[in-house]
């Protein structure tokens, strides 16, 4: 069943939208509203906005949009009853559980129940007989025993059934133990231990569930590294490992590492900031996870050829979510946890107050293995180094740098900053021309992926997005509207849904506002219907208008029904024709 009315309505009035978020992104006033870098997408211009006339929000960057239900489920990665739930507890308020019946939301309360018994037993495992192959990799590692507790860290049995045999003895079915992804099904049907015979590091979400797992192998099986696959609790390009710990640092900076034992490393060595991604490459997302928390970032990666690529690669997309970026290069092609077992964590903090920044990193990198005696190869340097600095921002930054350059290369500071500029219009125009063909885009309605038939119907679609947002806005229309233009009327399936949903509450006496739709449609359906009221902020159709609109999709539907009629009669299409003159009149 439904929420209550009443009980939505209290948490939307006790839930501002721009109090909320302000949490999680800067934002400024821009007139009635409100303007900031979207949490969402990586941005170097603001293009999320918020209307708190209707406690809304809409990115126009990346398309993303909704209310304060849809804000929350976005940025903490949850389901439409766990982000009530979040507002409900911000709100000191109950959720009346027993008017609920969200299966979604049960199996995910027992996808972590089952991944909390499992780190439990994988823990267990550690300290038995059966665990010696784990202990002996984690002493080889030079793991202290309260490490060891701090992380959880444990070890998954040889037998191919011990984890499901046990997980069935409390009550779990296989099913669940599949989607939860710590057992695959066989061919026979049955289910089996996904993790045997591996180190188990467990992780840890921000409010400490056990959401997944990683487990590596003691010998030479492949994958080295085996991990949880995405499930209704875990996505890994959302996630960091030990972000749980470090966000409670407060240094306003993180260490961004490669693996796991390289995070566990440094936290038992006393730099408790360090974190690392899931066995993927960097993401946005995790970019701006860990914007939330540090200003700096300190990119701790391996200093072979894989580790400085990744390191190349995490560089923009860090700088992108508007961190200081830092690169820490280890000597002698060690991992951070090899260097601080040679060399201490005195030595290793040293090395990590006196490593350059991510401009200097790419320098470097672009001059590696050139002779800057040699002309050719001092202008190579040169232009790659002008390719470097024209991605700045900061044109103090840029010709800081480029006096550096011009005084390595024995030329004027003006012709390294005027290659620069040049790089940099070249790159601009790159991107206005991309901009500009999204915008065409989405205006020709080709990348609607909620309304796929929009681009074949734009005339329609156009009016009906415009009732819609209308009718949202004036909810006291709809009644006359809805009088002249029924549902069926509508060209598009997916605004005539919006339309018959709103509508049908607003006869029935209820509220049709997005917190509401929200229990019908799915995030990327709200955030269509975000966008068509983003699109009509500060514009009030008067009457004439709405009729305009009305008449559009009344005159689309007629043609609609006209080709596709096969047994229309002479007088039926005498009607149309009339109906035409006179609407032109």
């Amino acid at each position: 069943m439904p929420l209550p009315e009443s009980f939505i309505q209290e948490l939307k009035v006790r839930s501002d939208l721009a109090d909320l978020a302000s949490n999680y992104v800067s934002l400024k006033h821009s007139g009635k509203n409100l303007v900031g870098l979207c949490p969402f997408h990586s941005e170097k211009s603001p293009s999320f906005n918020i209307y708190p006339e209707n406690g809304s929000f809409y990115c126009f960057g990346c398309g993303v949009g909704g209310d304060v239900i849809t804000f929350v489920r976005r940025i903490e990665n949850l389901d439409y009853m766990e982000a009530i739930r979040f507002l409900a507890q911000r709100a000191g308020m109950q959720v009346p559980e027993a008017e609920v019946d969200d299966g979604m939301a049960k199996l995910r309360t027992r996808v972590l129940e089952i991944n909390r018994e499992t780190a439990r037993y994988y823990y267990s495992v550690l300290n038995s007989e059966e665990g010696r192959g784990g202990r002996e990799y984690f002493a080889h590692r030079a793991l202290k025993p309260e490490t060891i507790r701090h992380f959880g860290l444990g070890f998954s049995p040889a037998s191919r059934f011990a984890l499901v045999n046990l997980l069935e003895k409390k009550g779990y079915t296989q099913n669940e133990m599949v989607l939860a992804n710590v057992a695959f099904q066989s061919r026979s049907g049955r289910a089996v231990d996904r993790f045997f015979g591996r180190a188990m590091f467990p992780i840890i979400d921000l409010r400490g569930n056990v959401v997944a797992f990683g487990g590596r192998t003691l010998g030479d099986d492949k994958p080295k590294y085996l991990n949880t696959s995405e499930t209704p609790v875990f996505n890994k390009g959302s996630m960091l490992f030990a972000l749980n710990f470090a966000k409670n640092v407060n240094s306003q900076r993180l260490i961004l590492c490669e693996g796991y034992m390289d995070v566990i490393a440094l936290h038992q060595a006393g730099f408790q900031e360090a974190v690392a991604t899931l066995g993927t490459s960097l993401t946005s997302a995790q970019a701006r996870l860990m914007a939330r928390y540090a200003k700096e970032i300190v990119i701790c990666y391996d200093s072979d050829a894989p580790g400085q690529k990744a390191a190349s690669r995490a560089i923009p997309i860090l700088r992108e979510a508007g961190l200081i970026v830092r690169v820490l290069t280890v000597a002698g092609g060690k991992d951070p946890d090899e260097y601080i077992k040679a060399n201490g964590p005195l030595k290793f903090k040293q090395l990590l107050d006196d490593c350059g920044n991510d401009v200097e990193y790419r320098l470097q990198k672009a001059r590696l293995g050139l002779n800057l005696q040699n002309p050719e190869q001092r202008v190579e340097y040169l232009n790659a180094a002008a390719s470097i600095l024209s991605t700045l921002e900061n044109r103090i930054e840029q010709e800081v740098y480029a006096g550096r350059l011009a005084q390595e290369a024995g030329i004027n500071t003006s012709t390294v900053m005027n290659q620069i500029l040049a790089y940099g219009k070249k790159n601009r125009k790159k991107q206005l021309k991309k901009q500009f063909k999204s915008v065409q885009q989405q205006t020709a309605g080709l990348r609607d992926r909620v309304n796929p038939e929009k681009a074949g119907n734009l005339r329609a679609a156009g009016a009906e997005e415009s009732l819609i947002a209308h009718i949202l806005k004036f909810p006291e229309s709809a009644k006359k509207i809805a009088e002249v233009l029924p549902p069926e009327k509508f060209i598009t399936e997916f605004n005539r849904r919006v339309y018959a949903i709103i509508v049908g509450r607003i006869t029935n006496g209820n509220t049709a506002g997005l917190a509401e739709l929200s229990q019908e449609l799915n995030m990327d359906e709200i955030s269509s219907v975000a966008r068509m009221l983003a699109a009509q902020d500060g514009i009030s159709l008067t009457w004439p208008d709405v009729q305009e609109y009305i008449s559009v999709i009344s005159q689309e539907n007629d043609k609609k029904i006209m080709s596709r009629d096969d047994s229309l009669q002479a007088e039926d299409i005498e009607d149309y024709l009339n109906r035409l003159r006179q609407q032109k009149k």
